[in-house]
């Protein structure tokens, strides 16, 4: 027999509440508290009186997709060019054949997580061009920054998902880096992950990626790898985006439909403008992959934010959006589509206290929403220009405190510890009682960050800083990294892939 590890008293704790279903080590979060729903039904029925408006009375564009148009014309759409008007009704008709929840697996089949209903997944931060962290600065991203994060994510049990694009590795040319990028999740991870939506054949890459990894059969059958697509708002699908979905609707894969609605710019600057325009960009951006693949796995997405008015600048992580999440939580739970809503959203440009404030009010919308998958769980800085090192660990440890929060509490005659009264009586303590004893491993959640030492032997320490601990820790965490085991034959038909792929075509840096 080999050398038994024993684990340290973390681990142990951690592991023991994965094995009850609570606190972190989970594949994915199953919550136990309620969704917050802010409007009443009234509102919301004139939210989608507004929503069915706009999409009949104004309808949306379908640029450079002549498929797409074609689609809408069969399912009984008013096609007029490039602009498409939708009857009342008819895109919540074809949304019926979307499933309510899915399962999107991972190559271990453990680290499987399920998308929908009361269940709930963290993945990493999305599309930022530079990186940072406290010894460098800010910096363009580059393959080894990429593939740090995935190793950092990796490590965490506080995430459930690999991610995707979770910084750009502008050393790689354009047109090539989606195949560095998907080899590195497959090779880093394994959990599940994104895929390539920047062009279609690169989504298709992505896809016949996951196929070499899984096997063709079983991808046609199951959800594998998940594609994050944006509407060009407002009111306009693009033909780099409207080919993507269909890609990954075509091949029974999810897209995730999102707009980016920044109030005042590209969208109204009231906040119920501003759902009254995702309600119908989603709706549609949803409706289509339905008709591309009926039963194909969606999820409807959102990204509401503000903007300075004096400036123009965009703010993260402010309250109106955060408030308006939870109206779109309800409007999603009404189409019974999984939902991908806010995130971990910052404009600072350190991992300091406005970032964490900011950042933690937007994960709260996300958790109270209802939101089944949070992309932008951890690293978002410099309104997402930037994803930080340091903002990585930080954002980590506050979604292993969301695990525990999620959690509720569980009542039972244990729990409501009568007997313990008992026991101690009154007067005295209950640190050294049988109950206490029983419990004091896995009671409550242990921040991998947090100082709560006294002040004289924090001082004594160093007087570190949070950033400044975070910044030991991912070092540490990168230092100590190992890759989870992949089957030779897979990584040498996918590496051969890629080899291929990139031979084929010149190198493209726009």
């Amino acid at each position: 027999m080999g050398e038994v590890r024993v684990r340290s008293g973390r681990q142990a704790r951690q592991a023991e509440r994965a094995q009850k279903g609570g606190g972190i080590g989970r594949p994915y979060i199953v919550r136990n508290i309620p969704t917050y729903d802010v409007l009443s039904e009234e509102n919301l029925l004139r939210i989608e009186a507004a929503a069915d408006r706009v999409l009949a009375e104004t309808g949306i564009e379908f640029r450079d997709d002549p498929v797409a148009l074609d689609h809408w014309r069969r399912a009984g759409a008013d096609v007029q060019g490039l602009l498409v008007k939708f009857p009342p009704g008819l895109l919540r008709e074809v949304l019926k054949s979307a499933p309510p929840e899915f399962t999107q697996h991972a190559r271990n089949p453990a680290n499987s997580v399920r998308i929908g209903g009361k269940n709930m997944v963290f993945s990493p931060a999305y599309g930022s061009p530079f990186v940072m962290d406290l010894d460098r600065g800010r910096r363009f991203g580059t393959l080894d920054d990429f593939r740090n994060f995935i190793k950092l994510a990796q490590s965490s049990p506080n995430f459930h998902h690999s991610g995707g694009t979770i910084c750009e590795p502008t050393d790689v040319p354009v047109n090539k880096r989606h195949l560095d990028m998907v080899m590195a999740h497959i090779e880093l991870s394994d959990r599940p992950f994104m895929g390539s939506v920047t062009a279609e054949e690169r989504s298709e890459d992505s896809i016949d990626m996951a196929r070499i990894l899984f096997g063709e059969a079983f991808v046609n059958d199951h959800c594998v790898i998940l594609g994050n697509v944006n509407v060009n708002s407002p009111l306009v699908w693009d033909g780099t985006m409207t080919k993507s979905l269909r890609a990954y609707a075509r091949a029974n894969q999810a897209a995730v439909i999102v707009p980016f609605i920044l109030g005042g710019a590209m969208g109204p600057v009231t906040n119920a403008g501003g759902i009254v325009q995702s309600l119908a960009e989603t709706m549609a951006g949803c409706a289509l992959t339905q008709l591309e693949r009926k039963g194909a796995p969606v999820i409807f997405g959102n990204f509401l934010s503000s903007m300075s008015l004096r400036s123009g600048s965009p703010t993260f992580g402010t309250p109106e959006p955060a408030i308006g999440s939870q109206v779109i939580g309800q409007l999603a739970r009404r189409l019974n589509l999984p939902l991908r809503c806010s995130g971990n959203f910052t404009t600072s440009k350190l991992p300091d206290g406005q970032a964490m404030m900011e950042g933690t009010m937007s994960m709260l919308a996300a958790v109270h929403c209802g939101a089944n998958f949070i992309l932008h769980s951890a690293g978002f800085l410099d309104g997402l220009l930037s994803m930080s090192y340091e903002k990585f660990m930080l954002d980590a440890d506050l979604c292993g405190a969301l695990h525990a929060y999620l959690d509720g509490i569980r009542i039972d005659d244990d729990q409501l510890a009568v007997d313990a009264f008992a026991e101690v009586g009154p007067g005295n303590h209950f640190f050294g009682c049988s109950h206490t004893m029983r419990y004091y491993e896995t009671a409550f959640w242990d921040s991998d960050l947090s100082d709560n030492e006294p002040f004289e032997k924090w001082e004594a320490a160093g007087s570190t800083d949070a950033a400044t601990r975070a910044n030991a820790l991912w070092k540490k965490r990168l230092a100590e990294f190992e890759a989870p085991p992949l089957d030779d034959g897979i990584r040498d038909g996918l590496h051969d892939y890629v080899a291929r792929r990139k031979a084929g075509v010149a190198d493209a840096w726009y």
